[in-house]
Formats: C-alpha cells, sequence, structure tokens
C-alpha cells in the first residue's frame, strides 16, 4: 500500500466552536484534501465525494484559508440526499424552497457563524442579518410588507424582459470521460425596488442585507428545472422569508445550491476568491492545488535538498518552500523568460533565500549525483498537451533525474497521458517488467484508483497504474500513480522511488 502524502504542518487551533464546512477540489485532488483538512485542521467527520470534501472542524478563519489543497470553501448549511424528481414542476420547486428556507431559527445560528468567522462584531443595526431574521419573524407589519414587494416583483418579472435575473451558462471542463452534463451556474437576482424607492424608505433600510444565488444542477433535476427557475425562486423565497434585498453584483451574502443525482447541498462562501488564488504568486503557471499534491508526495523534511529541474515559473517550488520552509529548494530550467518568471515569482513571495534558479538542461544537470532528497517536476507537454520533442526525450531527462537522486529519495512527475504511454514503453525496453504481473497487466497492485466526476474509479488511471506500476525505470521503483485534472485534459501524478542498484541491497 502506497505511503501517505507527507503531512502538512498541523496548525495550532483557535479556540473556534466545531462548524461544518464543505470545500471543492478538483478532479483527482478530493483524497489530497481528505488527508489535508484531517492533519492541517484536526478534522472529523470527514465524507470524501467527487468535487467536494465535507467535514467538521473547530477552525478560524486564518487556519481555513491555509489549505492547500482545496478550490472553494463553503459554511455548509444544508446537506441531504437527491431530491426527488417528479413531473410535477410546482411541487419539486417546493420541496427546494423548503430545502434553503425551512427552520428559520437555523438560519439564523448559521448567518452569526458566518458573520463570527468573517470577524463582524456584534452589531445591532438594522443592518445586520441577524437582527434581519429576527424582526421579519416577529413584525407582522413588516412581513406584510415583504408580501407586497414580493408580489409587485412577480409581476415585473413576467411584464419586463428585465426581470432581474442574470444567467451565465458554463461548462465545468469536461474533467471526464464518462458523459456527464455540463453544469449551469445561475446567478439569481430577485431585487426589489432600490433603496431610493418612494414605497417605504424605512423598510429598505431593514431590508438593506444582500444576498445573491448560485444555483447549479446537473443529472435528473436538470432535464425537469433549470438553474435559472432554481434561483429564482429560491430568491424570492429568501426575500419573502427573511426580508434581504438580492444583490447580484455585490452582495453581502452568496448562497450556493448544488443538486445532482448525488446530494443537495447549501452552503455560504466563506471567501470571496478561490483558495487556489494564491497571492504569493505573482504569474500564474502550472495549477497551485496540482503544484502542492506533488510537494505533498515528495516527502520533504527539514534540512532536505529539493529539485525542480523542469521549473519553468516555479510554481511547484513555491508552494514547497511555503508549506516546508525548512528545506532547500533548486531549480533549473533552459529557457530565459521562464526563469524570469520564476525569479519574479520568488521575489514576490519573498523566498529568495529557499529557492535557487540555475540555468541547465534537464538532460545535463550540473549537479553531483545523487545530490538530492527530493525530485519534483512537471515534464512540459505542449500547448493545448499536445506532444512535444520531450517526449522523445524521456530517456535522456528520467537518467538524469536518477543520476542526481539520491538513494531512498523520491521522485515525483506530472505527466500527460501520451507521456504516461511513453514511460510505460521505457520501463517495458529497460525490461522492468515485475516477475509477480500477470502477463495481461491486471495486477492488483495498483494502490490508487483515482475518482472520477461520477465518483467511480478512473479506468483511465485504473489502466495507467496497471501497466506502470507493476515496472521499473533503472533503480526507479514506482510507488503511486494519481490521476488529477488540468480542466482540458487528464493529467498523472507518478510517484518513484531510488533503490539501491541490483545486488546492492
Amino acid at each position: 500500500e502506497e505511503a501517505p502524502p507527507h503531512r502538512p504542518r498541523l496548525l495550532k487551533m483557535s479556540a473556534a466552536e466545531p462548524g461544518r464546512f464543505f470545500c471543492t477540489a478538483g478532479r483527482g485532488l478530493e483524497l489530497f484534501l481528505a488527508r489535508e483538512v484531517r492533519a492541517r485542521l484536526g478534522a472529523t467527520e470527514v465524507d470524501c465525494v467527487s468535487g467536494k470534501v465535507f467535514f467538521r472542524a473547530a477552525a478560524g478563519p486564518d487556519e481555513l484559508r491555509k489549505l492547500r489543497s482545496g478550490e472553494r470553501l463553503f459554511l455548509l448549511l444544508k446537506k441531504h440526499s437527491p431530491l426527488p424528481v417528479s413531473g410535477n414542476r410546482g411541487k419539486m420547486l417546493h420541496e427546494i424552497k423548503s430545502l434553503v428556507t425551512e427552520e428559520p431559527k437555523y438560519w439564523l445560528d448559521i448567518i452569526s457563524v458566518w458573520r463570527k468567522l468573517h470577524g463582524h462584531k456584534g452589531k445591532t443595526d438594522d443592518a445586520s442579518p441577524e437582527n434581519a431574521l429576527a424582526q421579519k419573524r416577529t413584525s407582522e407589519e413588516e412581513r406584510n410588507t415583504a408580501s407586497k414587494r414580493q408580489k409587485m416583483e412577480q409581476v415585473r418579472a413576467v411584464v419586463s424582459e428585465e426581470c432581474q435575473v442574470e444567467a451565465g451558462e458554463r461548462c465545468v471542463m469536461p474533467e471526464r470521460e464518462s458523459g456527464q452534463e455540463c453544469w449551469i451556474e445561475s446567478k439569481t437576482n430577485s431585487e426589489f425596488p432600490s433603496k431610493g424607492s418612494e414605497e417605504n424608505p424605512n423598510v429598505n433600510e431593514k431590508l438593506s442585507f444582500s444576498f445573491r444565488v448560485s444555483c447549479r444542477c446537473s443529472g435528473a433535476i436538470a432535464k425537469i428545472l433549470t438553474s435559472q427557475e432554481i434561483g429564482r425562486a429560491i430568491g424570492i423565497a429568501l426575500v419573502k422569508q427573511c426580508g434581504w434585498r438580492a444583490d447580484l453584483r455585490d452582495p453581502d451574502l452568496e448562497i450556493f445550491v448544488h443538486l445532482n443525482d448525488i446530494h443537495s447541498v447549501v452552503g455560504i462562501p466563506l471567501f470571496r476568491l478561490p483558495l487556489a488564488n494564491r497571492e504569493y504568486i505573482k504569474t500564474a503557471g502550472l495549477r497551485s492545488t496540482v503544484a502542492w499534491a506533488m510537494a505533498s508526495l515528495a516527502e520533504i523534511s527539514a534540512g532536505a535538498l529539493v529539485l525542480d529541474p523542469m521549473c519553468g515559473l516555479g510554481t511547484i517550488l513555491l508552494e514547497a518552500a511555503k508549506e516546508w520552509p525548512e528545506a532547500c529548494y533548486w531549480g533549473a530550467d533552459i529557457s530565459d523568460s521562464q526563469l524570469e518568471g520564476a525569479d519574479g515569482n520568488i521575489k514576490a513571495a519573498g523566498l529568495m533565500d529557499k529557492i535557487a534558479l540555475l540555468k541547465a538542461s534537464v538532460k545535463a544537470l550540473p549537479l553531483p549525483s545523487e545530490s538530492f532528497d527530493s525530485v519534483v517536476s512537471d515534464i512540459p507537454f505542449g500547448k493545448k498537451f499536445k506532444i512535444t520533442n520531450d517526449a522523445q526525450l524521456l530517456p535522456d531527462i528520467l537518467q538524469e533525474m536518477e543520476r542526481v537522486l539520491r538513494v531512498g529519495g523520491t521522485l515525483v512527475l506530472l505527466l500527460s497521458r501520451e507521456l504516461c504511454r511513453r514511460v510505460d514503453g521505457l520501463t517495458r525496453c529497460a525490461g522492468g517488467d515485475s516477475a509477480e504481473a500477470p502477463a495481461d497487466g491486471d495486477s492488483a497492485a495498483a494502490p490508487v484508483q483515482a475518482p472520477s466526476v461520477d465518483g467511480n474509479s478512473s479506468s483511465l488511471a485504473q489502466s495507467a497504474a496497471k501497466s506502470v506500476l507493476s515496472r521499473r525505470f533503472g533503480s526507479l521503483v514506482p510507488e503511486g500513480v494519481h490521476a488529477v485534472s488540468l480542466g482540458k485534459t487528464d493529467a498523472f501524478i507518478h510517484k518513484y522511488r531510488k533503490v539501491p542498484p541490483a545486488g546492492n541491497w
């Protein structure tokens, strides 16, 4: 069984009360994120599904913001089984609205937790969401007023094409080999008359807490209802019940609703920007979450020497040095422009004393043999991930990486599907077939099955693991393969360990 990725540093926990969260993850990174929330946050009740990790943790925003393998982090409001699908659209909309708006006291508690995580002080003004909720539950007059305003909005939505709804369709890049439908994101603005309305300025002040609904649906429910319809219904219901004001452009609060054939989830984003947007990276290269995952597999320890011989803009080195600052890092590249970009990133991140750069070809590194404890690299595979000359140079590249790596050290590579095939071919040519491996390659030794978007193991990842993990290249013994998504294509993280030459055991 493959050793787990190197654990990140466990942070000193805050005095925050345990909260329920979920974090989205790129396909193939769910297991990395699940391990990270346990190690970094001491999380419990960790549930890993395709594209998301649910967990409970007593952590403040500073601790939560340090998660490195996740994309967007949410405070979890509801997590239910899939909603029943029927031909009765009205009944389905009613069930969806009930899922989101039932139990007003629960909403009050969640908003209180959200404000504490954001560092809000205990306000008593009418703009406070808690006060808005409490006042709407206790004041019949304001409920009637909100009801009238809601009816006016419904009329406007019918007679005007400017019905307060902006919908942007986008396909979550085909992070799938199966026929999963594209997600549709609908940002629904059920906004009532603006603050300058002559109807009742005082009420407008009390309804000044603003929100928007972001709804994504796929699977069976998407064949009956659109995300726009669901978002509109939820938005109107929240205005009616809570007295909030919908605002698409700059809301105080975003409510995320995700409905599919696996679950129904409602949450509130904790941060406006994704966790993957690193403030210390000036020029983006490889996706930061993938770079961190690769570094976590390299088993970096204090005092270790770590090399990226094809460092590009230095993203892997930056992620590693930020997480494991006690090590020393070297980056090499043959391109002046790439080295210039990497140097700018290193300076922007304040890591000049941690990362050294040199111009060199990965085929002939001016470095002593067996001098590095870990070698981590994203082997370039061209724009749109097509085959480049690097594929033909793979034997020289791997041999040079093997040379500079000490015995017992780890090699972590990011490879395209085509480069995976070529690595497989190289190991075959090297005669590295395992005696235990069946002739048809149907080995049960593959330690990693990367989840695909539908929650099942990826057949592509399994076939790659079965063909590669049973063989070695020289003194490099494979220890794991992880299929990950880079948006428009699949890639594979390969981990190897250097063992003593045959006869020196």
